[in-house]
């Protein structure tokens, strides 16, 4: 008895924390941004896709002096014929932003959702981001309109979006990659050390992980 009482007394704190996560724009005396969310859209072509790929911080975002509306950035997305979302931030992230049911929400809304988190201002392991750059791919490939977002759309969305380029093409130069995802998204992209060298030392460790695998497990980088 005592510990049915105390795990619905549990239950309700989560509840209390969603709901405060969830508060609304009066409770906070802030106004709802309606406007629609940034997505930049990366060009393919020049890697083999008739197809971009889309980048954008994250929809419903509540904090600081960003403000925006979850179901409002949803219906967008929908609009946009987007059917696959690559989500990098972190659960303790989307609890922080006030978004704490997104991926629930974006499952809900009949969206792809995939989810591969990894801190703001990181970079991935690598065994989890080769896992994310090939289930992009096969996606890519199917025609299926991809967006990648994390919090602001600038440092793990864009290292992603670059080490994307960077696999799909044995010619382009890691600079080159840089290059582009800074002409979208701003100088801002790959925005730490860590990430800018993650990015310039991706073939080596894409090789290194291609060779520690069993034959035919990971398609090669070769076209």
């Amino acid at each position: 008895m005592g510990v049915t009482v105390e795990r619905k007394a549990a239950e309700a704190d989560v509840n209390n924390m969603i709901n405060e996560f969830d508060s609304s724009e009066d409770e906070q005396g802030e106004e709802v941004d309606l406007s629609p969310l940034k997505v930049d859209w990366l060009d393919l072509s020049s890697v083999g896709f008739s197809t971009s790929l889309g980048i954008s911080g994250l929809p419903g975002c509540r904090f600081n002096e960003t403000w925006r509306s979850l179901m409002t950035d949803i219906e967008y997305l929908r609009e946009e014929g987007i059917t696959d979302i690559f989500v990098l931030c972190t659960r303790g992230e989307l609890r922080k932003y006030r978004v704490p049911r997104l991926l629930q929400e974006l499952t809900t809304a009949e969206f792809s959702v995939h989810h591969y988190p990894f801190p703001d201002g990181l970079t991935p392991s690598f065994a989890n981001c080769a896992k994310l750059l090939e289930d992009m791919r096969v996606n890519i490939a199917s025609d299926r309109k991809c967006l990648v977002h994390c919090y602001g759309g600038l440092g793990r969305s864009c290292l992603i979006a670059a080490c994307f380029l960077l696999m799909m093409s044995e010619d382009m130069e890691s600079e080159t990659a840089i290059d582009k995802v800074r002409a979208l998204r701003g100088h801002s992209a790959i925005q730490t050390i860590k990430q800018f060298n993650y990015v310039n030392d991706f073939r080596k460790m894409y090789k290194e992980y291609e060779e520690s695998q069993p034959c035919n497990e990971l398609r090669s980088i070769s076209r």
